[in-house]
């Protein structure tokens, strides 16, 4: 049985540059995406009216956070459409130049005091641009990987590429607890978040230099190209295709939304864990999750992608719940921070570890001509509903105590990924260079006519 690590012959140059690209470039990407995830989580007051409530501070926490999920699908469906119709390279270079220079305007923000309510809003508005720009990275740039290498190697190569994201949290994760320990409270609220955030844009920056030396795919440049790549994967038979994806996502997202972006405001806010210890806890994890993306990204090759997630589902739905409730009831009954933030670390590794197989499962479903749209809205467009998820909690908080809201979450995470995986065909042994017969006859009938 091939794992994807041995056996196989190793990656040709082209395709080691341009699987490090990805990784990279993904990194860069969730760098700047959770920079407010940490960086900003202690000083969110300043840029809000003073006397808040706990509660309302941790729920406009939430909403800078979700500016940047739905700058993402918006990012997917523009860059994706001109990453099949003009090149993979050429749109991730765009979108490196853009996500870099609004991750820059952020560090040059006034707070509340200076500019009042226009302070919030227009770290709002640069979120949600910003998120434009990252969703159009990662729509061209892992696509791009994927194409150019070979079959036996895409489960591996996949759950590299989406190990970025613990990569990138495990450095914001690093910059945020140096610059917390380097700087007093005034001095952090003052200027130390906004060190992180130039130095985000300043990593967008280098990768750009790198990135130019990226061949283009051989798969797109040998492919005809579709006139309409949106409409083809919204029509026809690919539209069944983007809803059974767009169910599985939607539970991929409510978990990591759960995880990553409520569970450290839950707990540093509600349940008074230390920001330090929650933001060194979640660096040990991230480094870890690292090797559990790649880790499932070869189980997908071993035993297909579909089983795989099924049981990642399930794993979500019951070990999930169930560790991040022991994590509450832990800081309620007095068991301490340190075992507060242990268990929740675990149930983090637990719920996001099968991402790892979400990448390559995508791009496995669409043809070539339409490829980076496929992936793009079908791993963008389901962060919609997720991106809420504060306004759920708040909803939620009616019928249960606050802090255990993000179990309902979870639960349905688990459920969601598992209705979704089973709704769709198994994808390991699919050609990526096949393109759509249909899309094909369509386009040769416009060069003839």
């Amino acid at each position: 049985m091939n794992f994807g690590l041995t056996g196989a012959q190793p990656l040709p140059p082209p395709s080691r540059k341009a699987m490090i690209a990805g990784c990279v470039g993904f990194a860069v990407d969730f760098f700047d995406i959770y920079l407010p995830v940490l960086a900003l989580a202690p000083v969110t007051p300043y840029f809000q009216p003073p006397g808040l409530s706990s509660t309302a501070t941790t729920t406009i926490y939430f909403f800078i956070f979700a500016a940047t999920l739905l700058g993402r699908p918006c990012g997917a469906v523009v860059f994706g459409h001109w990453a099949d119709r003009i090149g993979r390279r050429r749109m991730t270079l765009i979108s490196i130049v853009g996500f870099g220079a609004f991750t820059f305007l952020i560090a040059c923000l006034p707070g509340y005091a200076t500019i009042g309510m226009a302070s919030l809003a227009l770290l709002i508005l640069f979120r949600f641009v910003g998120g434009v720009f990252m969703g159009g990275e990662y729509t061209s740039n892992n696509t791009l990987a994927l194409e150019m290498v070979p079959k036996e190697r895409r489960g591996f190569v996949g759950g590299v590429l989406q190990g970025a994201y613990p990569l990138g949290f495990f450095f914001v994760s690093v910059v945020t607890s140096i610059l917390l320990g380097v700087t007093a409270p005034a001095q952090y609220l003052l200027w130390g978040w906004r060190v992180a955030f130039v130095l985000g844009a300043v990593l967008a920056y280098l990768f750009l230099l790198y990135y130019v030396s990226v061949p283009e795919s051989p798969v797109w440049l040998e492919s005809e190209k579709s006139g309409a790549p949106l409409k083809d994967v919204v029509s026809g038979p690919h539209r069944k295709s983007l809803a059974q994806i767009f169910v599985m996502m939607v539970g991929f997202w409510f978990g990591a939304q759960s995880l990553i972006s409520l569970m450290p405001g839950v707990l540093i806010q509600q349940l008074h864990v230390p920001s330090r210890l929650m933001t060194n806890g979640l660096l040990i994890t991230s480094f870890v999750q690292f090797f559990a993306f790649v880790g499932f990204g070869v189980l997908g090759q071993a035993i297909g992608r579909r089983p795989a997630i099924v049981l990642g589902g399930i794993a979500i739905l019951i070990g999930g719940t169930g560790l991040y409730a022991a994590a509450v009831a832990n800081a309620l009954s007095g068991g301490g921070p340190v075992a507060t933030t242990l268990i929740a670390c675990l149930c983090y590794l637990l719920v996001v570890s099968p991402w790892g197989i979400v990448t390559t499962y995508i791009c496995e479903r669409f043809p070539t001509q339409i490829r980076a749209s496929g992936y793009g809205i079908g791993y963008s467009l389901a962060v919609v509903i997720p991106a809420f998820s504060g306004a759920y909690l708040l909803a939620l908080r009616q019928f249960m105590p606050y802090a255990y809201t993000p179990v309902v979450l979870i639960g349905l995470s688990g459920v969601l990924i598992v209705v979704g995986a089973l709704l769709g065909p198994e994808t390991r042994d699919v050609e990526l260079r096949a393109v759509d017969r249909r899309v094909q006859g369509r386009v040769r009938r416009r060069q003839l006519a």
